[in-house]
């Protein structure tokens, strides 16, 4: 493995395993180990065909594997929507969602799920993330939900309730939607919500579990600050 050329600071590991019980820092150039054990294959990279919040050519993405009815992904979506309040504007970071079901334990997460999916078929990331939105407004905090009530979710969302039914109904988004569980396990995920921080296409950093705003901010000021400082000529473009 070559020399790693990036590095976050050891301050961000600390808080990391105080806050997450496990963080873990991947090598820049994307080969080899991981500090803390555990192993990452290929987190597969991102495209116009995710769902994004934010610029799609941000230098730095938050790649979130979740689950719909994990009450911690409910609060972490939160977090989320204020981290791209704050840096959105500056097209330097963007959110990346990727469905993570947990259907061993969460018997309605892969429906949901693919109602998700459903909703960017209505139209696009915008929709998608309008829906997701609506979905943990009425996600209980045990993490239950009704599922006839979704199609009543979509309209809120500015969506066709009816049409989002059907698709969700023919089961579309089935494969997509364990594709996704499949790649959320191949990048060492144990966990909702699974978070993969990239430059460009390469993993730096991951993190397990309900992380607070002020370590997902802290970490993506360090790592804006490093990229910076490092590729002085980097504009995220």
């Amino acid at each position: 493995m070559e020399k790693n050329n990036y590095s976050l600071p050891i301050s961000i590991v600390i808080a990391g395993i105080l806050i997450a019980g496990g963080i873990y820092l991947v090598s820049r150039d994307g080969a080899g180990g991981i500090v803390g054990g555990g192993s990452v294959t290929n987190v597969p990279a991102v495209t116009l065909s995710d769902h994004i919040m934010g610029n799609p050519k941000a230098q730095l993405k938050i790649v979130e594997y979740s689950d719909m009815e994990c009450p911690y992904c409910k609060h972490f979506d939160q977090t989320m929507r204020e981290i791209m309040q704050y840096y959105g504007a500056s097209g330097k970071v963007a959110w990346v969602f990727r469905n993570f079901p947990l259907i061993t334990i969460h018997e309605n997460a892969a429906t949901e799920a693919a109602a998700t999916e459903c909703a960017a078929e209505q139209g696009g990331s915008e929709a998608f993330f309008k829906f997701t939105d609506k979905i943990y407004q009425a996600t209980a905090e045990d993490g239950s939900l009704d599922l006839s009530s979704i199609p009543a979710l979509a309209k809120e969302a500015g969506l066709d309730g009816q049409k989002l039914k059907e698709c969700v109904d023919s089961g579309t988004y089935k494969a997509k939607v364990q594709q996704q569980y499949k790649e959320a396990l191949a990048t060492g995920a144990q966990g909702t919500p699974h978070i993969v921080f990239m430059l460009g296409n390469t993993p730096i950093l991951i993190l397990e579990g309900n992380q607070p705003y002020s370590s997902i901010h802290g970490a993506v000021e360090q790592i804006l600050q490093t990229e910076g400082s490092t590729n002085p000529s980097s504009s995220g473009q």
